[in-house]
């Protein structure tokens, strides 16, 4: 689950993390009212930023910095209701401006290879971390933390001495790092970044940025959080499969994927790329689906325009192959012109009366898996 700028900034507060003062507005004239308020305060400039779930929102235009009263009216007109990346504006943060003199990163993830979280670093901020890994690998430290031990105070001095930050600001980064990282570890994050922390010319380490995503699975622990999420920002499609208790991510290519097993949905999409297709999403209905979570699953990749071929892939272990095809032909049923080509996979438990349901069909059946995803890219790229 993913949460604005402004809330994660809200929860790293209560760990001690200094943050911007800042208003959240969804209308004009709440934002007008905001920057009026805020720069009586602390003086310009003060700074709108865009409130959506997406990454490269400065890229975009998204976030404006606002030097005068009579600049104020124009940029938050400009900014409420704009897209980026297809998501609109409809919240912004505004916030106090900083005089940065330097700006970098601080985050942490789960390193699935080290089986443990994993603190990153690196001196260049303000730049997708994904850029700095791939062409100055060299400017980013990684820091392995214990669960058991928690972030210590060594390791915290390492990341200190390898950012080059003035002695003066050790203290302040001694709190964000420690706050961070608990955040991270206490509201069960898959992701808590800071980017950039900026320090200021006065030498205040304060965070500019902040992004945080939480694993679903962990949510029934934390209400709090739970209460975060804003559907309205979540792409329709994964919103419906959620209801229906569906594993689906959009992506952007033509061919729809419905497999039983999250990894046996990843092998089928990296099949779909090697024999030159482009997967249109990852979609695990889960090795219990019931014939109904089958129809809603198909059912959900119909409503992507952007698919033109299907591919089913199952592997009948838990799930049986006949519940999956009594789903399929339940779909089908509510779509009498149906023109996209299904490529269908069934291996497993009843598969032989799974075949006997579907016979009569139009389905392309497939031996293997590997057969099917060629079957698939060979109709999705004539069509």
């Amino acid at each position: 689950m993913k949460i604005h700028e402004f809330q994660a900034k809200a929860i790293l507060k209560k760990y001690g993390v200094r943050v911007p003062e800042g208003i959240v507005a969804r209308t004009p004239a709440k934002a007008i009212e905001a920057c009026k308020a805020l720069s009586s305060r602390v003086g310009y400039p003060v700074v709108a930023k865009s409130q959506v779930l997406v990454g490269g929102r400065g890229k975009a235009g998204g976030i404006k910095l606002i030097r005068s009263e009579h600049e104020i009216e124009s940029t938050v007109t400009q900014l409420l209701g704009m897209e980026i990346k297809g998501e609109k504006v409809k919240k912004l943060l505004i916030e106090q401006g900083l005089n940065i003199a330097k700006e970098i990163y601080l985050g942490v993830i789960i390193d699935r290879s080290r089986k443990k979280a994993v603190m990153m670093t690196s001196a260049a901020g303000g730049v997708e971390i994904e850029q700095v890994a791939a062409e100055t690998p060299e400017k980013i430290l990684f820091t392995p933390v214990e669960p058991l031990l928690g972030l210590t105070q060594s390791q915290i001095r390492e990341m200190f001495y390898f950012l080059g930050l003035p002695k003066e600001s050790y203290q302040d980064f001694v709190q964000i790092a420690s706050g961070l990282y608990r955040a991270f570890f206490e509201k069960d994050c898959s992701l808590a970044e800071i980017n950039p922390l900026v320090v200021t010319v006065a030498g205040e380490v304060i965070a500019a940025d902040a992004k945080m995503n939480f694993d679903d699975n962990a949510l029934w622990r934390h209400p709090d959080i739970a209460k975060l999420r804003d559907p309205a920002e979540e792409p329709p499609l994964e919103r419906q499969a959620r209801k229906h208790k569906l594993n689906y991510v959009k992506l952007d290519g033509r061919i729809g994927c419905i497999v039983n097993g999250a990894g046996l949905a990843m092998a089928t999409m990296d099949l779909i790329k090697h024999f030159g297709g482009e997967p249109a999403n990852f979609l695990d209905i889960g090795g219990g689906a019931k014939s109904d979570q089958v129809a809603q699953a198909l059912k959900l990749i119909v409503s992507d325009r952007n698919v033109n071929t299907i591919f089913i892939n199952i592997f009948g272990g838990i799930v049986r192959c006949d519940l999956v095809a009594e789903g399929i032909l339940k779909a089908l049923e509510q779509f009498p012109k149906w023109n996209t080509p299904i490529v269908i996979r069934l291996s497993g438990t009843n598969e032989e009366r799974a075949r006997e349901l579907l016979k009569g069909t139009q389905l392309i059946p497939a031996a293997s898996m590997s057969e099917g995803a060629k079957k698939a890219v060979e109709l999705s790229q004539r069509n």
